[in-house]
């Protein structure tokens, strides 16, 4: 027989330990089998959510079938619209780039050789040689970039199956997602389906007020930004600024990446005077997003500590990828409007256990005493 910490573990309970061991380690591996679809339905819950909003909205005016079609319709046709307006020209001045690659190259080794500073570090390191041989061989390249492209078509052909998969689920979830909660709310104990029904609603209002907020300063970032790359002469602002839009969707980090990855395409417009001036524009803008323009946009969100955040991001990323950073401060933010509502139940039920504490009683005169013990 075996004994743990003094307890005696009889073979029935070693065995109920065992097989609840096995049952845990099993439905993990089958949730990681699963973590591709797993994460669609984590996707398309959180875009049911965020629609939810409009539709409602919207359902006052129409039916709400015709309602939940607009909703749908408008976010689907918004990217398509996007990209017919920016692939076309994008694609035409990509190539222009690289066409002009060599003489980019050319200017800064000009710049280069003006400096006595990077001069000797040229001359040490042949650094301009190199570069202008790289950019040299880049317009021979391009019709070789065949495979790249049919490797590019294979992984967007997928992504659009996922995205359309995601949004079924999407409207399936909001047509009959309200009623879903209602079904279960009514198994509950009213005291429980009054608790539970607050915490959906609040983690509901939770992730709309993100999701809304989240595109707005997103737009205003790209809309800042592509007034500043207009300014300074970027051949494709528009694309550019589009970047920038996804990678401040993108919580902590992602505003920095894309004002990098922008950065490296500066190098080779108006250079230095251009780059200088978009990091200067990048670090202040980023200061007055964090300090000024989030606080007001997100403060009807559920407020999550930093290092929180962090953790969240890094987390979501890990499993899965980029919707994964998007989605993990509402994640995080349901998380925890779940585990307050857990702790206020744990609270509540602690006190009817104990029982409300007893009145103090009164003296023969009406004043009150205290209570004997």
């Amino acid at each position: 027989m075996a004994v743990f910490r003094g307890i005696d573990m009889g073979p029935r309970t070693t065995l109920r330990a065992v097989l609840v061991v096995v049952a845990v380690l099993i439905a993990a591996y089958v949730a990681y089998l699963l973590r591709k679809p797993i994460s669609w339905l984590v996707i398309a819950a959180f875009i049911a959510i965020a629609v939810s909003g409009p539709v409602a909205a919207l359902s006052k005016r129409m039916p709400r079938g015709l309602a939940i079609s607009t909703v749908y319709t408008g976010l689907v046709a918004i990217p398509l619209i996007v990209a017919a307006l920016l692939i076309p020209p994008l694609v035409g001045q990509g190539e222009e780039l690289v066409n002009n690659l060599p003489e980019y190259a050319q200017d800064v080794t000009d710049f280069v050789n003006n400096s006595a500073t990077l001069s000797n570090l040229n001359e040490d390191y042949d650094i301009t040689g190199s570069l202008e041989e790289e950019a040299s061989k880049l317009p021979g390249k391009i019709g070789g970039a065949t495979q790249t492209l049919s490797d590019i078509g294979l992984g967007l052909i997928n992504s659009i199956f996922a995205l359309v998969m995601i949004l079924i689920l999407s409207i399936f979830m909001v047509s009959g997602g309200r009623g879903y909660i209602e079904r279960f709310l009514a198994t509950q104990e009213p005291d429980q389906a009054e608790r539970l029904g607050r915490a959906f609603e609040h983690i509901g209002n939770a992730i709309g007020s993100y999701v809304g907020g989240a595109l707005v300063q997103a737009t205003l970032a790209g809309t800042v930004s592509f007034i500043v790359l207009s300014i300074l002469g970027a051949p494709f602002a528009g694309a550019l600024a589009l970047i920038f839009f996804f990678g401040d969707l993108i919580p902590v980090v992602g505003a920095t990446i894309a004002a990098a990855l922008i950065g490296v395409v500066l190098l080779f417009v108006n250079f230095p005077v251009a780059l200088i001036v978009w990091v200067i524009f990048a670090l202040v803008y980023q200061q007055i997003e964090n300090y000024v323009i989030q606080p007001q946009i997100q403060r009807r969100a559920v407020a999550v500590e930093p290092i929180v955040i962090l953790i969240a991001v890094l987390f979501g990323s890990t499993l899965f990828g980029v919707p994964g950073a998007l989605l993990a401060i509402p994640t995080a933010a349901s998380i925890q409007i779940a585990v307050r509502e857990w702790m206020d139940y744990r609270r509540s039920a602690s006190l009817s256990i104990d029982g409300p504490p007893s009145p103090p009683s009164s003296g023969p005169s009406g004043m009150i005493t205290p209570e004997t013990t």
